[in-house]
């Protein structure tokens, strides 16, 4: 074989390499780690993908929750019906498609990536369990989007939400600084001090729980919402191949490896801890407003064929409730009817027993 030959057989092995190289980190993209999860709660590791769409009703299935459609998703298997997590914790981290979490329980790869909100899982949580008032926290610091409900309003009430309050508490004794290492992170850049600020708020929420450890032993589950969005600040202003991302990812890690184990702990070993990776959303997020009460409509008006309507979630619950209060009204008719047909009046009835008097004869 000659040198030109051997050369171009190079030429042709090193391409094919590099493309495979670039297809499989894209394969790779985002993904869901499951970081912390009680026994009785088993996921099955895997590649089987998730639609960012879906996570959601995850979370509601993993709290012991139904949902409209079923979860046709493997890694997920069915658990005791009686044992439900006394927490669930989402978190966020936009910026990255992934994070080295070893000590984690599974992850699996999520396509998709549109953005979602547990607004349902929360009202499912308040109504369910309104008297005993769980805990609902969804934050986002960089957006100063905050949303309490139940004991959270007293328990976070000094927690810091705004960029300003946040800022102000890095400045203070015990704040993340003192502890982390910050290598090439900077304390005046603005968007190391957001990604900084957020690692704060992960610090400050596991000591209010721990102030408040009489909230991990109520029967009410609680649930957690967190987006983080520092590293995607830092990825814009330094790009992904700088010093300062690199030591920020490596330290978000080991923050929220440790958050996970905390919130585990707090929580009797009964509570999940997810984390979600998206290096960008396809569409910006949208929050809008409904009552808890609101259903929503059954249409099927796109069919050409006259079909009819699609079963509701709810429609087994009503046909259980309305058939055996049915039979039972039958069975108490007949009972009745029966006794009545067989009664004697002469015996057995009190408006006969009264009327048969003898008249008294003056």
């Amino acid at each position: 074989m000659s040198l030109t030959n051997w050369r171009r057989m190079e030429d042709v092995f090193t391409a094919a390499f590099i493309f495979c190289f670039v297809i499989t980190a894209g394969v790779q993209g985002d993904s869901l780690t499951v970081l912390q999860a009680p026994e009785f709660v088993s996921f099955q590791k895997g590649e089987w993908p998730i639609s960012g769409e879906k996570i959601p009703d995850l979370v509601a299935l993993t709290m012991g929750f139904s949902v409209q459609e079923d979860l046709s998703w493997p890694g997920l298997t069915t658990g005791p019906l009686f044992q439900r997590p006394r927490a669930n914790v989402l978190v966020v981290v936009r910026g990255v498609d992934s994070l080295a979490l070893p000590q984690s329980v599974a992850s699996y790869p999520m396509e998709n990536p549109v953005p979602f909100t547990l607004d349902s899982v929360a009202e499912t949580v308040h109504s369910l369990f309104a008297e005993d008032t769980p805990v609902v926290l969804q934050l986002a610091p960089s957006e100063e989007r905050l949303y309490m409900l139940g004991k959270a309003n007293a328990v976070f009430e000094d927690l810091p939400v705004t960029l300003q309050q946040i800022r102000a508490r890095l400045s203070q004794d015990g704040s993340v600084l003192a502890s982390l290492p910050l290598n090439s992170l900077s304390r005046n850049a603005e968007a190391d001090l957001l990604f900084l600020s957020e690692v704060q708020v992960l610090h400050d929420i596991t000591a209010l729980l721990q102030r408040h450890r009489h909230l991990a032993k109520d029967h009410s589950p609680d649930l957690y919402s967190l987006e983080l969005s520092g590293l995607e600040e830092l990825s814009r202003r330094y790009g992904q191949d700088s010093p300062q991302y690199r030591d920020a990812t490596a330290i978000l890690a080991s923050v929220l490896q440790k958050f996970g184990e905390d919130v585990y702990g707090l929580y009797g070993n009964s509570a999940m801890v997810e984390v979600v990776t998206v290096k960008s959303f396809e569409a910006p997020v949208t929050r809008k407003s409904r009552s808890i009460l609101q259903s929503k409509q059954i249409s099927n008006t796109n069919s050409p064929y006259n079909l009819a309507y699609k079963y509701d979630f709810n429609y087994s619950v009503v046909f259980n409730i309305v058939l055996w209060l049915m039979i039972a009204l039958a069975l108490a008719v007949i009972v009745v009817s029966y006794n009545l047909w067989n009664m004697d009046p002469g015996y057995d009835s009190i408006i006969y027993r009264m009327t048969n008097q003898k008249i008294r004869m003056d």
